[in-house]
């Protein structure tokens, strides 16, 4: 079913052509042994973490090259753990805390789209039962789906994204399988990431003991989500129109009611207390008892695309998450291209084998085949087909070729580029 005509968009929409450049990366240093998932947050940072993505994103506290020209981060953070990376190029400018084990809350729906997302074709219709939507925790954010009427994966995808909605996650869950089933893929995939913090108990981010990920974990898993066409378009829809109940009008014949649903991202939507942050786009919030409010958001500003995920603000102030994370986004926009970085966002493990892509399904569409887009063809000063909007400029290839290792191991991809951004248009 396509979107809603009356459905407002801070859109990311995609070029054909994500073209990477390739540069020698010794494995060992992406290694790390992944953490007993019987871990269980700490009260305090642990004095020894994942290396994943650089030695110093594994020390606890603030980590940031602070030199001439570089300005000072924010003074007023409180939150337990943070990152700012650059989506692109995977650079991570600055950290707190990076990959300390934390609940995530809802932005683990982000690995649940990831994984999931490519399964069905949004136009695939299912009727919920009562089995659908049970085991939904109480007090869970629900998007209001009802047993007995008929909703397009579309529909559910979008009570996902807006409302943060359980009951979408546990439809979905169960069309694929099950929740265990999809736990299962789910851990797998973060696997494949390389994000190595993250352990998902539940699909949808409810507190549960031992579901845990990290601010890094999370930018990993965010750009991940990102290269995924439905994915881009889910994250930055605004408000849409969404199914309610089957009724029966004056003359008896059966009307299916709607109504609408909003973006719980405040940095996209806005609040009383926080605008909509220029140039946001995207991508998913959450917020638990268990785990405070976290939010990863992506933004673009002045041909730089960046990342930023901040968990559990100690901070008590209503919005306060979207206020730290706009903070650091000004400071990246303002530190890129001037700070050296403390580490990096890594690349899939499936990204050793020459050639490549990030992100299985570069398309990106819900039901899509899982090959990368064959019509992105790595080419020395070629450039990207909205040049109008100077992200996803084409990068040359060093040499023009891809070089074997004499162990028969591939490169890594270590570059990343995001699809074409759109402008966005000003609010009216």
């Amino acid at each position: 079913m396509p979107a809603p005509k009356k459905t407002a968009r801070r859109a990311l929409l995609v070029t054909s052509a994500v073209v990477s450049s390739l540069a020698l990366t010794a494995p060992v240093s992406y290694a790390a042994p992944k953490p007993s998932p019987s871990t269980t947050p700490s009260a305090t940072p642990p004095a020894n973490m994942s290396t994943v993505g650089g030695e110093r994103l594994g020390r606890p506290g603030t980590q940031v090259n602070l030199a001439s020209g570089v300005p000072v981060l924010p003074k007023d953070l409180t939150a337990r753990s943070w990152v700012v990376a650059d989506a692109e190029s995977g650079d991570v400018l600055a950290a707190h805390n990076a990959h300390w084990r934390l609940p995530p809350a809802s932005t683990m729906k982000m690995l649940f789209a990831d994984t999931v997302l490519p399964k069905f074709p949004k136009t695939t219709k299912h009727e919920v039962v009562p089995s659908d939507l049970a085991d939904i925790g109480a007090g869970s954010s629900l998007v209001g789906i009802k047993e007995g009427e008929t909703y397009t994966v579309h529909d559910l995808w979008l009570g996902v994204f807006l409302r943060s909605g359980n009951d979408a996650v546990h439809v979905l869950s169960k069309m694929n399988g099950g929740i265990d089933n999809t736990v299962k893929e789910m851990n797998a995939h973060a696997e494949e990431l390389q994000a190595l913090d993250t352990n998902a108990v539940s699909p949808d981010g409810y507190d549960a003991p031992r579901q845990v990920s990290s601010a890094y974990d999370l930018t990993l898993i965010a750009r991940s989500g990102l290269q995924k066409k439905d994915f881009r378009e889910y994250c930055s829809t605004v408000t849409a129109k969404f199914p309610g109940q089957t009724t029966k009008n004056k003359k008896g014949k059966s009307v299916r009611e709607s109504f609408e649903i909003q973006n719980t991202n405040r940095l996209l939507a806005g609040d009383s207390d926080v605008p909509v942050y220029q140039g946001i786009a995207g991508v998913k919030n959450g917020n638990t008892t268990n785990a405070g409010a976290t939010f990863t958001g992506v933004a673009e500003r002045g041909g730089k695309v960046l990342l930023v995920t901040v968990m559990n603000p100690e901070k008590s102030e209503h919005n306060e998450v979207y206020k730290e994370t706009a903070r650091l986004f000004d400071w990246g926009f303002q530190a890129a291209g001037k700070v050296q970085p403390v580490g990096e966002l890594v690349a899939p493990r499936s990204a050793t084998q020459a050639g490549a892509q990030p992100g299985a399904n570069d398309a990106g569409e819900a039901g899509g085949t899982g090959d990368a887009d064959k019509s992105a063809k790595p080419a020395v000063g070629a450039s990207a087909a909205n040049g109008s909007s100077g992200i996803g400029t084409a990068l040359g290839i060093a040499g023009g070729l891809v070089v074997l290792l004499a162990a028969g191991a591939f490169l890594i991809n270590r570059r990343w580029p995001l699809p074409d951004l759109v402008r966005r248009r000003g609010r009216s």
